[in-house]
Order: C-alpha cells, then structure tokens, then sequence
C-alpha cells in the first residue's frame, strides 16, 4: 500500500495540469491514523463528486468490543459514529476553493430513524471502522488545483477522523447512554414477541410531528397515556419499569374524533418498526419489525370484498360479506 506521502508527491506534480490528470489519484494509502482510499474520481469538477472512504483500524480507534459485538449495539454505534463525523465534516464543507462542485463534503446525513447504512461499516471481529464519502476534488475552470484538494486530504478530513472515529472520553458518556437505549429498545421488541404483541407505546412518548415536512418532535405537544385495558408493565434493563400500550397481535380498531391523534398514532406505529434516538419522543415506540402499511388507492373501487370483520349491521342494512362501494 501507498503512503500519504506519495499522495502528496502526486498532487504536487498533477497541480495546474488539465482535470483527468486526478484520475492517477486513485488507490489506498496509508495516513498513519487512518487508511485513505479514493474509489472513484469525478470526471469533471461539474460533474459528482469523488468517492473517498476513510479507514480507522479497530486496534487504534479504541471503542470497547462490547459495543459492536451484538448487532444491535453495532447498529447503534454505526449510527452515533455516522452522525457524529456528518456533524463535523460539514464544518469543512466548501472551504476549499474552486469551480463547479470543487470543496464540496458530502456525508451521511442521518434522519431520526436508528438505521444500518452502507456510509458506515464496523466489523464485528477486528472492530475496524470505514466511512464512505463524496468530496469534489478542486479545480480552477477545468484545471487542477491540488493546493486545494491537500487541505481537504491532509487536514480537514484527518481532522475528522480523529474526532468522529476515534474513541474520546469527551463523548463517553453520550455513547455509553446510546449503547443502553440499544440495549432497551431490543428488550422491548423480545417482550413484544414473548407476550405476543404486535406494538408497543410508551408512556409519555412525543408523537406529533414539529409540521409536516419535519420528522423532529413537536414542542409542549401532549405526551402519550395509554388506556387501561391495553396497558403493560416492562422491566427494561438499563431504564427500569416502563408502562405503556401492547397492542396484540390480531385486529384493533382506532377510532375517534376529528384531530384526536388516530392518524398521528398510526404514523408512529408504522415508522415503530425502526430504532428512533433519544429525544425524538419515539425511542420507545415498537412495532413489529415484518410489519408493513397497507393503504387503499384513493376513488379505488370495491367489489365483492369482505369486510366483515371490520364493519358489521351498516344502517342502510348492506351486506359486509360482499360488499360493493365507489368505482369510476
């Protein structure tokens, strides 16, 4: 494998020259901190940016084995680590000067949901963490500027490394609290199945939504409390007691009035059969995880079809066992 150094020899004799002269880039090497592996090189400071993945062996990174040994605690950890390095790359975002997407630092930028993502990979044996990104390489016009693309590969993202992929006492704690809510919510999906629940809602959940087209958790908004005759009582190891609605597994029927949250709870039960992070008012929101929504197409007629088990003794007397409604 290459050093950093003959990557810094190559742009040093590349620089000023035209655009595809960046194709020689391509390969590993090998930073000390880090492997630097640049997978493909745009052809075009216009066009996509460049494929980079960066490398953090498992002996230096230093995270405990204990927390990416189980998938669940992995997944977790991929995400913390995703989240984390996105943060702190977009700081370096466009600092480099040039044409078209020259500077550019595309990372992962993770939702609310907990989610295992291809940008993040932790092997479960050597513990060796790799994070793939985009950066555009920079270029005056269509000529190099390998001035540029150094800060980029020899500051900003070792930088980067160092923060996201290694491990700090100063974000212990915080990880030590995402590996627990690991640890909780695969707790709660082993009750479901075990008390044969298809859902389960915690009391004291967020679910609105801040508006329409934002997933973060709507401010003062009324928390969950669950019915009586649906509740259940958990023993989480890491939270302690837990109360909250199970929903079993067969046919249940949401009803109420207008703004009443029907919609609202279907939504939440729906995305439940993802991890969410803490403070989205969901961490303790579960659903099965082979569920699936099913939703009518709208002006969709109905022929023959029962419904009997949902709808029974209509007023205008019309058979559920066959029933017939809309159409164009």
């Amino acid at each position: 494998m290459k050093k950093d150094s003959d990557l810094r020899t190559l742009l040093d004799g590349i620089d000023h020259k035209g655009y595809p002269a960046y194709k020689a880039t391509k390969g590993s090497y090998d930073f000390g901190s880090h492997i630097l592996t640049i997978d493909h090189v745009q052809g075009d400071p216009f066009a996509s940016p460049s494929h980079l993945t960066v490398t953090a062996k498992g002996s230096k990174s230093g995270f405990p084995k204990e927390y990416y040994g189980e998938r669940h605690r992995r997944i977790s950890l991929q995400d913390f680590l995703a989240r984390r390095f996105h943060g702190i790359a977009a700081g370096f975002d466009r600092k480099a000067a040039g044409s078209g997407k020259s500077g550019i630092i595309s990372t992962c930028c993770p939702g609310q949901e907990i989610l295992e993502r291809t940008a993040m990979h932790i092997d479960p044996e050597t513990g060796d963490i790799s994070y793939r990104l985009h950066v555009g390489f920079p270029a005056n016009g269509r000529t190099i500027n390998s001035r540029e693309l150094k800060k980029i590969l020899f500051e900003y993202l070792p930088e980067c490394v160092k923060k996201a992929l290694y491990f700090s006492k100063s974000f212990a704690d915080e990880l030590e609290k995402v590996i627990f809510l690991s640890d909780d919510q695969a707790f709660i999906r082993q009750e479901m199945e075990r008390q044969g629940l298809c859902a389960f809602v915690a009391d004291g959940s967020v679910l609105p939504r801040k508006s329409g087209v934002s997933a973060l958790p709507m401010k003062e908004a009324v928390p969950f409390c669950s019915p009586e005759s649906l509740k259940v009582e958990l023993k989480l190891p890491h939270k302690g007691s837990l109360s909250g609605m199970g929903i079993k597994k067969g046919v249940t029927l949401i009803v109420g009035g207008g703004y009443h949250g029907k919609s609202t709870l279907l939504k939440a039960l729906e995305l439940g059969v993802y991890d969410h992070i803490a403070g989205d008012g969901r961490e303790y929101v579960m659903t099965d995880s082979t569920a699936v929504k099913i939703r009518a197409e709208d002006g969709r007629s109905v022929h023959g079809t029962d419904i009997s088990s949902f709808i029974n003794n209509l007023p205008d007397g019309r058979d559920t066992k066959h029933f017939f409604f809309g159409g164009c």
